[in-house]
């Protein structure tokens, strides 16, 4: 007799229980140093189900079936650029506009059953077995999978979530919960030059689908590939999980009378949720403790070693109206007028600074301040700016080093500073949707029109190691971009409104002026921004502390 296994309940002990197998099918998750005893009513299956069923258990993903499916493919990377990392983060959008998130797992021979291979290669041959795409967020409560585990069971293997030990087999996406994942097969094609090529089944659910993102799964101080054009270049990644962060304490100004240093956790009170970890960062003066803890608290949330994410509690704390910064930087704070054109590098360098440790606490107040607010944010919202606030912290790290190595009469902090970028963000408090729209697509998309001409003028001055850094976060402000038109299009569409004249009308609200070009029409495209959004754009909004705006977005890298 068929049978269809329902979840009943889970039941954390420190030992299992002993239970009749005529009563119940059950499973035990490992999570921590607890057991999950997992148990599921035998029940006959309906016959009107019986078939459904057996062909969705039956089911594995191939070439061929998605071919007989007439889904399209997308060509993701040669097979050389797959060599450095065995995880990498997808994202997908469709000529409509939907987005879908991937991970593409590379598994190493040892990965697979009864595989009796030692070591790691890599050829085609191999491959078919070693490379397996899924989504990206576990179908229970939308974890991130990215840090999934990889496990050999009787049927294939598996990846185990990290929040709640759900496994889920890589080719058919099915659990022994009963739920399933989505997967989507691969293909390797050969191009006319003998380059052989990834390529994936696209999503049901739209069509002409563009790849968004391709970037590496953090997995140590290895490289990862920055697009440039078809080809991919090899930049040092900011590791995770991470390593001792560099000492950079000597590059920062600090107050006259010395300070007995924060632990990394609060010894009273740790976070124990994603909104506690926010709030604490965002109350955090020192840049590098804020560094260290942006990269702590990703960690934790990535490996599901947080009690929950906190944004559906009732006593969720509150965000700072201004985030404190430490006391000499404070005085160093003046009117974004007031700071001249930068022309000398290490100004520049220090002015993207501070740029650039103003956007890790929008990425960290976006979650502390919308989250409770919005309590059917999807879990994929706070893993994609928990991504950003780890990006602008590896950001910071950059420019602050490259800052310290060319000139180190001007540590950061040392010259004037502005806030004018936490300015425009307060205007948007009332509304995630205004959030999204000012500073994501307005500011960050402002940044990747004048990043190329910032990125020259170093290239003009010889100084290529600048150059490597300022590319590596133009780069992934592209996808930050991408990521505020995701998730400004996603309020829209539960909102019941039109994107565009929406966006148009939050900005005619919360900016002041003309959104002038020259645009960099290819990468606000890449991101999803078309020249409806942002042709002819101009903003009525009368505020005296937005006189000078225009200075700080000059050179701007990012925002």
């Amino acid at each position: 007799m068929s049978v269809l296994r329902c979840p009943i309940f889970e039941l954390k002990a420190f030992s299992t229980k002993s239970i009749r197998a005529s009563q119940v099918g059950a499973r035990i998750l490992r999570f921590g140093t607890h057991i999950t005893l997992r148990t599921y009513a035998v029940q006959p299956i309906p016959s009107s189900l019986h078939n459904t069923i057996t062909e969705m258990s039956s089911h594995k993903p191939s070439v061929r079936s998605a071919v007989n499916r007439g889904r399209e493919w997308l060509k993701v990377s040669s097979l050389s650029q797959l060599e450095s990392h065995s995880r990498f983060f997808l994202t997908l959008r469709s000529q409509g506009g939907t987005y879908h998130s991937l991970i593409l797992f590379r598994l190493t021979p040892t990965q697979l059953p009864e595989s009796g291979v030692d070591g790691s290669n890599m050829s085609s041959q191999s491959l078919p077995d070693q490379i397996y795409v899924m989504e990206a967020n576990c179908p229970h409560l939308g974890a991130d999978m990215s840090h999934a585990e990889i496990e050999e069971c009787d049927t294939g293997v598996v990846a185990v979530c990290p929040w709640h030990r759900y496994d889920f087999d890589l080719k058919t996406g099915h659990s022994e919960t009963g739920l399933r994942a989505c997967t989507f097969a691969t293909d390797i094609r050969a191009e006319d030059n003998g380059t052989e090529h990834i390529w994936v089944e696209t999503p049901e659910d739209g069509r002409e689908w563009r790849l968004v993102e391709f970037r590496p799964v953090s997995e140590g101080m290895l490289p990862f590939l920055l697009q440039q054009g078809d080809t991919y270049n090899c930049i040092t990644e900011f590791a995770d999980p991470p390593p001792p962060p560099p000492d950079l304490s000597h590059l920062s100004i600090s107050s006259p009378e010395p300070k007995a240093p924060e632990p990394l956790v609060p010894a009273e009170d740790p976070p124990t949720t994603l909104i506690q970890w926010a709030v604490l960062i965002l109350n955090t003066a020192d840049p590098m403790l804020k560094v260290q803890r942006t990269r702590h608290a990703v960690q934790l949330f990535r490996t599901g070693q947080l009690r929950s994410i906190g944004h559906r509690s009732t006593n969720a704390p509150r965000p700072p109206d201004v985030p404190p910064r430490e006391e000499l930087y404070v005085r160093n704070t003046v009117d974004p007028g007031k700071i001249a054109r930068r022309k000398n590098r290490a100004v520049m360098l220090h002015a993207l600074a501070n740029i650039e440790q103003w956007a890790i606490d929008l990425a960290w107040d976006i979650i502390a301040r919308y989250g409770p607010s919005h309590p059917d944010l999807p879990p994929a919202f706070f893993a994609d700016f928990t991504k950003m606030a780890l990006d602008e912290s590896k950001h910071f790290s950059l420019l602050t080093a490259r800052l310290a190595a060319l000139s180190p009469s001007t540590p950061y902090g040392s010259l004037p500073v502005h806030a004018g970028l936490w300015e425009s963000a307060r205007v948007t408090f009332p509304s995630l949707r205004a959030r999204l729209a000012i500073i994501h697509l307005v500011h960050e998309a402002r940044g990747l029109d004048v990043n190329p001409g910032t990125i020259d003028k170093f290239r003009r001055a010889g100084d290529a190691e600048s150059v490597r850094v300022l590319e590596t976060i133009h780069h992934d402000e592209v996808t930050h971009v991408t990521t505020g038109h995701r998730w400004f299009t996603w309020v829209c569409a539960r909102q019941g409104v039109d994107p565009v004249p929406t966006f148009r009308e939050e900005v005619k609200r919360g900016w002041r002026g003309d959104v002038k070009g020259p645009f960099n029409a290819e990468d606000r495209e890449k991101a999803g921004l078309t020249p409806d959004f942002y042709e002819n754009l101009k903003g009525e909004m009368e505020n005296e502390w937005e006189t000078g705006r225009k200075e700080h977005a000059t050179v701007g890298v990012g925002y």
